[in-house]
């Protein structure tokens, strides 16, 4: 999903084309413990499964 509305966006300059992607990224992150806003921890810290 990320992929096709950077995608769309880029073509077209969509601004809900770009929110999608923001929240999208956001939520992707936050699904692997960083912090979206506020303080952001380095990715190294972040313990992923294996």
């Amino acid at each position: 999903m990320r992929d096709f509305s950077w995608t769309y966006f880029a073509k077209t300059g969509d601004v809900d084309a770009y929110l999608l992607y923001k929240e999208v990224c956001a939520s992707d992150l936050s699904e692997v413990g960083i912090e979206v806003e506020g303080e952001v921890e380095p990715f190294d810290a972040v313990q992923t499964e294996s």
